[in-house]
């Protein structure tokens, strides 16, 4: 098989969590940078393979796929490598419900309302909304607390072993935690200081971390 080409940019959530899939399968890769915030625009063909301009897409053998819930599945499903997903229905359930539950609720606080307000707006030049924040943080605490009392008794979410919901909450703890009150919530239960320190301590974390992160 070609190695599999990831359109995307390095500091995008969306796009690691594509590439920890990737990485956590051993799968090799090419990441095609594509700036969504570039001042030309998205380059000209980039929405023949995402018509929504969003990033990632992705392609293998010639299969074009994007939205990222759909990419990680399928390298889950054709790769080698460690499965990304556990077999009992009752935890391949349970996974999935972690993942909308990021993808609803926790990626915009997490990311946009609090990492990119704190930290991005005044690295611009600009003031952060502390109303925003304030309200953001409320609901960053309820994403927190829902998911650690999803939690298994293993080293990760599920068990032992990384799944898809380990892989897609790392890239958006990674820029929580930059904000000052983001490690503060982070600090505040054992369980999630332990999940981060595993996770981010993994060779795929450390091979796509980008510049957002210090």
């Amino acid at each position: 098989m070609n190695e599999p080409i990831v359109y995307g940019a390095s500091y995008s959530v969306y796009t690691r969590i594509v590439r920890l899939a990737l990485e956590e399968k051993r799968v090799p890769y090419q990441l095609e940078e594509i700036d969504v915030f570039a001042e030309d625009g998205l380059p000209t063909d980039y929405l023949a393979r995402q018509p929504f301009g969003k990033i990632p897409a992705f392609e293998h053998d010639g299969f074009r796929l994007f939205e990222s819930g759909a990419i990680t599945r399928y390298i889950d499903e054709t790769f080698e490598g460690p499965a990304l997903m556990p077999e009992p229905v009752h935890e391949w359930a349970r996974a999935n419900q972690i993942i909308s539950i990021l993808d609803s609720h926790a990626y915009r606080t997490l990311v946009w309302d609090v990492f990119v307000e704190r930290i991005r707006v005044p690295q611009k030049g600009g003031d952060a909304d502390e109303g925003k924040i304030a309200s953001a943080l409320e609901c960053a605490e309820t994403c927190l607390d829902t998911i650690e009392s999803l939690m298994g008794d293993g080293s990760y979410f599920l068990g032992n072993f990384p799944t898809l919901a380990d892989v897609h909450a790392a890239p958006m703890i990674a820029l929580f935690r930059q904000a000052p009150e983001g490690k503060e919530l982070i600090q505040k239960s054992v369980r999630w200081i332990e999940w981060w320190n595993r996770m981010n301590d993994r060779p795929g974390m450390i091979n796509t971390r980008s510049e957002l992160e210090t």
